[in-house]
């Protein structure tokens, strides 16, 4: 049990970003009378942030810790988040984090140095919350889906342009969502952090199934393997939501009927909304009351998010970003089975050591990766990993 925060009240929350999340919060913070943004960290220029009180700004990552009684993490830089967290935990303070792309990259270094946890909001914390829902529930979870209603591995760098604009957010970010990264990423981080497995590299992802049959389809696979699966299903007539499809191993099947469950013997819990920054709260207040970590990717993850080529690429390439880039796409793969594979999170910065073809999975041999604590981070992830294999 995480122990009670007793500061100020109300509590201080310090945030690390200014894009999409941070503002959000920022704005839905200043009507709760039990917590407020007490400093609001960025590198950029601070009159050069909108929709941000200037008051809140600052560049230094002290004054934000000093500030501070629980920390945001929301930048959306794995390596920024990186350092953020390390300072976080050597100030005693824990992190709330909406950063699956953070975690599964190297989250897992900072499990043991301090609390760390996912925020509910994003799917993965909505499906971490959605678990403790049905374990209270007496269900025995066999499967953690996400619905995605469209998917695009090779998307158009100007139909990605358009959508950036007209939702508000970065390219890389409407692409990441597009070609399948983000989603990869997001049930990796479901895997590590519930217990659970990929049933294949990349994951299954049944189409055009009813909620019900898709959920039938994977339980049965979960059976066969033995073990809760991670995963997704793909249907535009579906909900943006998450689901959870369990046995219970006491309740008699007509009851469950009668509550409108269906005939099982397996039966889908359906959460259909994921709210972003509106449900951050609900995690910062659990932190805050001592109520323990929600999800993080564990010390020991089984699960990594590759790199594949979208296309040709020459000797010398480099790799901007990584996440949401024109060159690479993740795939969720056991560490197990591609142990000299780097995550895609870490290559923003890299450059190809020599040419790659179109489908081929990065190596570490393939790219010259900068160096850094995530870098560092990751190093002592994969060791430990192969070493536990």
């Amino acid at each position: 049990m995480t122990p009670r925060i007793t500061r100020t009240v109300p509590t201080r929350i310090g945030i690390v970003g200014t894009g999409f999340i941070a503002v959000g919060l920022c704005l839905m913070l200043r009507t709760t009378p039990d917590m407020a943004v007490s400093r609001v960290l960025t590198r950029r220029p601070v009159n050069s942030v909108q929709d941000i009180d200037s008051n809140l700004l600052t560049r230094s990552m002290e004054d934000l810790m000093a500030h501070s009684d629980v920390i945001v993490e929301c930048s959306g830089d794995i390596l920024h988040a990186s350092n953020t967290v390390q300072a976080a935990h050597e100030a005693g303070l824990p992190v709330v984090t909406m950063g699956a792309e953070f975690h599964v990259t190297v989250g897992s270094y900072f499990c043991n140095s301090g609390i760390l946890t996912e925020a509910e909001g994003d799917q993965p914390g909505s499906l971490a919350a959605l678990h403790e829902e049905a374990v209270q529930m007496g269900f025995n979870p066999l499967v953690y889906g996400n619905i995605k209603g469209f998917l695009n591995h090779h998307p158009k760098e100007e139909e990605m342009a358009y959508w950036a604009s007209r939702n508000g957010i970065s390219r890389t970010q409407v692409t990441s969502f597009t070609d399948g990264t983000k989603l990869q990423i997001e049930q990796a981080l479901v895997a590590n952090g519930l217990g659970a497995d990929i049933a294949q590299r990349g994951m299954l992802g049944p189409q055009d199934l009813t909620l019900d049959e898709a959920g039938a389809l994977l339980s049965t696979e979960a059976i066969r393997l033995g073990i809760p699966l991670s995963d997704y299903v793909l249907n535009r007539k579906l909900p943006a939501g998450v689901f959870v499809t369990c046995e219970h191993p006491t309740e008699r099947p007509h009851v469950l009927r009668y509550l409108k469950l269906g005939e099982g013997p397996y039966y889908t819990l359906l959460r259909p909304y994921h709210l972003c920054h509106l449900e951050l709260p609900r995690t910062l207040r659990r932190i805050i009351a001592g109520g323990g970590v929600l999800l993080n990717n564990s010390a020991q993850p089984k699960i990594n998010v590759v790199a594949v080529a979208k296309k040709d690429l020459p000797a010398g390439t480099l790799i901007e970003t990584a996440i949401g880039s024109v060159e690479l796409r993740g795939e969720t793969v056991r560490i197990s089975e591609l142990p000299d594979a780097p995550p895609i999170g870490l290559l923003s910065g890299s450059r190809l050591r020599h040419s790659v073809a179109a489908g081929q999975t990065l190596m570490t041999s393939d790219v010259d990766i900068p160096h850094s604590l995530a870098k560092k981070a990751w190093e002592s992830i994969r060791q430990q990993s192969l070493e536990l294999a």
